[in-house]
C-alpha cells in the first residue's frame, strides 16, 4: 500500500486556466471534470467550472484544483472557515492537503485518527468518483480531503 500527499489548490473558476499553464511548465498529463460532469445542469451558472482537476508529471509533480462554488444569498464566509451549506464546500482557503490511498479499509483508518477533535466538512462516505472520500478541518486548523484512488481518463 501507498498513499500520496498532494497540495489541492482552490481556485474561483480559473482552475483549469492553472492547470493548463502548470502542465506547460511542468509537462504530464492532467484529468479534469466539470460540476456539469458530475450531475449539475450543463446551463446552470458554473456549470463548466473545474469540480476535480489534476496534474501529474512524468518526474513526480502531483497537483489538484478545482473551482470554489460561489455563496448562497446570506452566505458569510469566516475567515480561514471551510464548511458546507446548500450542498456545496463554501472555503477562502487558497489551499487543502489531500491524501489519496489505495484502498478503503487504509483510508478509513486515517479518517478515523485524523478526525479525533476535527470539525467534519463531509462525512466520509463513497461519491461519484470515489469509494471514499471526505473532508475535515484539523485541530490545528488544517484541512485535509481524504479519499480512495480511482482512476481518471487524462483529457
Amino acid at each position: 500500500m501507498s498513499i500520496k500527499t498532494t497540495t489541492h489548490l482552490n481556485f474561483r473558476g480559473d482552475a483549469r486556466a492553472a492547470l493548463e499553464f502548470y502542465q506547460s511548465v511542468f509537462g504530464g498529463q492532467t484529468a479534469i471534470a466539470t460540476y456539469g460532469d458530475f450531475g449539475m445542469p450543463k446551463d446552470a451558472p458554473g456549470a463548466e467550472n473545474v469540480v476535480f482537476g489534476q496534474l501529474e508529471s512524468e518526474e513526480g509533480l502531483q497537483v489538484m484544483a478545482y473551482d470554489i462554488p460561489g455563496h448562497s444569498e446570506g452566505s458569510k464566509v469566516v475567515p480561514g472557515s471551510t464548511f458546507r451549506e446548500n450542498g456545496v464546500t463554501v472555503t477562502d482557503q487558497p489551499f487543502f492537503v489531500s491524501v489519496r490511498g489505495e484502498t478503503l479499509d487504509e483510508v478509513q483508518g486515517y479518517w478515523a485518527t485524523l478526525s479525533v477533535d476535527a470539525r467534519i466538512v463531509e462525512e466520509f462516505a463513497a461519491s461519484a468518483w470515489s469509494a471514499g472520500f471526505g473532508m475535515l478541518t484539523d485541530r490545528f486548523g488544517v484541512t485535509w480531503i481524504l479519499d480512495v484512488a480511482a482512476a481518471y481518463p487524462a483529457v
